[in-house]
């Protein structure tokens, strides 16, 4: 990624805040206008689109010794270490890796997909460099789905043993001695013989979740954008619009979406790139037709219009009447639930006209 992080750095009509912190945001489609703070300062940038891309982070187990016994580590320290050349590791007799270290559990109910094929990989790396270890996987249900099952038989081949354990049959970790030598007892009931397996490891690796971003939340509000029950990003539509938000102009992709691999990653990157291209591409923005009006008037301040709105298309604004409900016709996607919440009928969608309704109705009869 050397070369195409160079290219960033070089590209003149590419801006880079490193250290980067997003402080309010404002606007709509085509006219956004959001403030950062990085090393370079405060500034506030124009734009006409936003793509959300802000990651996930990995769940830091609280559970299984972790962090107190150095003996026990994540995938992703794991991957350090054998970077490093960590000597006492490569050397070890026995490891142990646990999945489904902080998910699939009652506090998050979803799979992070990326980490059985994680654990394959990081056995089968591990064998290369010392094939005489002992490595066991204590797991639910592997995933290894698509061609990634060519990996988890290699693994099955170069002896790498998979023990299966139940929901609520979580395995148990002890720091023991065994015939005076220091080591992890990994224990877990069989399901099919129905008696508890123990293992002793030098080494035990923890498949941990992966968790959306701290600031999801708040980026969440500052844009408008909804949050999943997972509190990742949630899209329009899983399978209609699977970059786009229900705002128009500001698009995700990557973890911020859901966990997901890095080749799954790259292809959402560049689908949210089209979309955003598709908008910015154009010299003017084109609304709809059938957008809300307010009757000033007959306006009485209630608020009912901007709870209803979806889209934040409705805000109280300064008007010849007094502070009363304003539309956004850019934002506004004329649902028409406004003009239903209305208590006093001040709101209405162009050519839908309670009037025009009406009269249809009428000739329908």
């Amino acid at each position: 990624l050397k070369g195409l992080v160079n290219d960033v750095y070089r590209h003149p009509l590419i801006h880079v805040h490193m250290d980067a912190e997003i402080t309010d945001a404002a606007g709509y489609v085509g006219n956004f206008v959001t403030g950062v703070r990085s090393e370079r300062g405060f500034s506030k940038i124009k734009h006409g689109a936003a793509v959300i891309a802000v990651g996930a982070d990995e769940y830091k187990p609280e559970e299984y010794l972790y962090p107190d016994d150095d003996r026990v580590m994540t995938q992703l320290e794991l991957e350090g270490r054998v970077a490093e050349a960590d000597e006492g590791l490569l050397s070890a007799g026995s490891l142990v890796m646990i999945q489904c270290v902080g998910c699939r559990n009652e506090e998050r109910n979803y799979c992070s997909r990326i980490c059985c094929n994680q654990a394959v990989k990081n056995a089968l790396k591990l064998k290369e460099l010392n094939p005489g270890m002992d490595i066991y996987i204590f797991f639910r249900d592997m995933r290894t789905y698509g061609f990634r099952e060519d990996y988890y038989r290699e693994a099955s081949n170069r002896d790498v043993r998979f023990v299966r354990f139940e929901a609520g049959g979580e395995p148990s970790v002890e720091a023991v001695e065994e015939e005076g030598r220091p080591v992890l007892r990994v224990s877990a009931v069989d399901p099919i013989l129905g008696e508890t397996l123990a293992v002793d490891a030098d080494y035990l690796v923890l498949s941990a979740a992966v968790v959306p971003h701290p600031e999801n939340k708040r980026i969440a509000q500052l844009f408008k954008v909804p949050l999943g029950d997972d509190k990742f990003f949630k899209e329009a539509h899983v399978k209609l619009r699977p970059v786009d938000f229900a705002a128009e102009g500001i698009y995700l992709c990557g973890t911020a979406h859901y966990p997901k691999h890095i080749l799954e990653t790259v292809n959402q990157a560049v689908g949210a790139a089209g979309r955003a291209l598709t908008l910015l591409s154009h010299d003017v923005v084109t609304v709809s037709g059938s957008v809300c009006e307010v009757d000033y008037e007959k306006c009485v301040s209630c608020g009912a219009c901007i709870a209803a709105c979806k889209y934040n298309a409705i805000s109280f604004g300064d008007t010849p009447e007094g502070k009363k409900a304003v539309v956004n016709q850019v934002i506004c996607k004329g649902d028409g639930l406004c003009n239903a919440k209305c208590p006093v009928g001040a709101i209405s969608l162009k050519h839908f006209t309670d009037q025009e309704i009406l009269s249809q109705i009428d000739a329908a009869a």
